[in-house]
């Protein structure tokens, strides 16, 4: 008998040690599972986290992008601009000195000489107008005009009936524009 309860007890331990491979293998089984699981949920989380980034780049990207061609187009446009009104510092500069001629032109002559220098100073006065044109320098109109703020300076209001309101009566100052850009406006007296 003694053979009998050690073969029992053999199988028994036998059947104990499968079943505890058998719960091993199950708990291996499910830990791999696990384990796969959490791998793929970290490769998910990675891949979610990578495309997030690449995103972020892109939209990076796309913004330097933008300011860069924002950028180009400022400065192109400040370099037409710089052309276009190149000669603006120049300009604002000598028309006091049109300003000057065209005085001393208003002046009445009556001997020879006076009438020489006058001529030599209407001269002096077409060459300094034609190259002021060409650079872009414009007169603006001003009387019997509506009086525009933007290119004319009220300094007066006289009354004219025969006139509407708001028309310019007299230029007391002529006003010039290089291109589309006021230099001075002109000084007005304005119809009330």
């Amino acid at each position: 008998m003694s053979e009998t309860t050690e073969n029992k007890e053999q199988l028994e331990e036998v059947n104990e040690q499968t079943t505890e491979e058998a719960t091993n293998s199950t708990d291996n089984e499910q830990n791999e599972e696990q384990a796969e699981l959490s791998a793929d949920e970290q490769l998910t989380s990675k891949i979610a986290e990578l495309e997030a980034k690449l995103q972020e780049e892109e939209s990076r990207y796309l913004r330097l992008r933008a300011d860069y061609d924002n950028m180009r187009r400022r400065t192109q446009l400040d370099r037409e601009a710089a052309e276009k009104y190149r000669a603006q510092k120049l300009l604002t500069e000598l028309l006091p000195v049109i300003d000057n001629l065209e005085r001393a032109l208003q002046v009445e002559v009556t001997s020879e000489d006076a009438v020489s220098l006058y001529k030599g100073i209407e001269m002096v006065h077409k060459t300094l107008i034609d190259a002021t044109k060409q650079e872009g320098l414009e007169l603006i109109p001003a009387e019997g005009e509506a009086f525009d703020p933007n290119v004319h300076q009220a300094v007066m209001q006289e009354s004219d009936s025969e006139k509407e309101t708001g028309i310019v009566l007299k230029e007391l100052q002529k006003g010039y524009k290089l291109k589309d850009r006021v230099l001075r406006p002109s000084m007005v007296s304005v119809n009330e």
